[in-house]
């Protein structure tokens, strides 16, 4: 038997309380969401009220816009995500049962299909109030990372989303279905953790990159290039990581063990990858835009 790490024994309620016949939990997952949000604002609310940061001394939005904003943002991840997960992920599931597909309880949510929900609220928010869009699309960014750091640390306590078998010292023993397609003969294996790989690209490093960009490098001054790093950067890391993420169970066959949603003779891409593609385009192509000259 390989060595590995036990996997750290964390429920994933912090507490739950029965009230009127109801039981209520908390859990770490809501609790990600509701603590990266504010952290998220509180980032944005700074960069807002330091002028100095801003082409002219004048920031593209005001506090306030930043809180109407922040509605329309959760509104988007929710839905977004949500729906995201229904069209990329399990589409013939939800076709046969349509009445689950807004049954979030349930878990199932696509950070791309939940970016996408951003945008969406972004491009409307900014058409109603005549805001910047490029500069709006920079302050969301700065806001993301903090979300997607304690969203993957609690994919992690969750004991979900899981890496490939391993071999490497660092693998872990997850106590949960990860133990499917796994090569031991006493059903546990060493997996990568690969919710803590994308927290610290995701979200510890991206957050920390943009951070400097915007208040060592001036980045806000220049329209689109802080969303692009965000595109670009996410993109790429995302792609990284899913040589060593197991793929949904929905793509994995017989005739294809790897989880491929993508192929083409005798590669392919799995369907974080082929999402990926286009975040590092469009990322790439917005800090070329950027750092052309006027």
């Amino acid at each position: 038997m390989r060595a590995s790490l036990p996997f750290p024994d964390i429920s994933p309620e912090i507490f739950s309380i029965s009230l009127f016949g109801f039981e209520l939990a908390l859990r770490w997952y809501a609790l990600a969401y509701i603590v990266g949000i504010l952290i998220g604002w509180h980032l944005v609310v700074r960069a807002i009220k330091t002028p100095p940061l801003w082409h002219n001394k004048t920031p593209a939005m005001t506090a306030p816009q930043i809180e109407d904003l922040l509605t329309w943002v959760i509104l988007g991840v929710i839905l977004g995500g949500r729906l995201g997960y229904v069209a990329f992920y399990q589409p013939a599931y939800y076709l046969d049962n349509p009445s689950e597909i807004l049954a979030v309880w349930q878990g199932g949510m696509a950070f791309h299909g939940g970016l996408l929900g951003v945008i969406v609220a972004g491009l409307i928010y900014t058409w109603r109030h005549n805001i910047p869009r490029l500069s709006a699309a920079d302050i969301m960014a700065l806001g993301v990372p903090p979300g997607l750091l304690l969203g993957r640390l609690s994919n992690f306590i969750n004991a979900e989303l899981w890496g490939r078998p391993t071999s490497l010292p660092w693998g872990v023993a997850f106590p949960t279905e990860a133990a499917q397609y796994c090569p031991d003969i006493i059903g546990i294996c060493a997996r990568h953790p690969s919710q803590l790989y994308e927290a610290a690209l995701e979200g510890l490093l991206l957050g920390a990159v943009l951070i400097w960009l915007v208040w060592r490098r001036g980045a806000l001054k220049t329209p689109g290039l802080l969303a692009g790093v965000f595109f670009a950067g996410y993109g790429m890391a995302r792609f990284a990581v899913e040589f060593m993420r197991q793929p949904d169970a929905q793509f994995i066959t017989d005739g294809n063990p790897l989880g491929l949603a993508w192929q083409v003779g005798g590669w392919g891409l799995t369907m974080g990858q082929v999402l990926s593609l286009p975040m590092i385009l469009l990322g790439a192509w917005l800090i070329t835009r950027a750092r052309r000259p006027s």
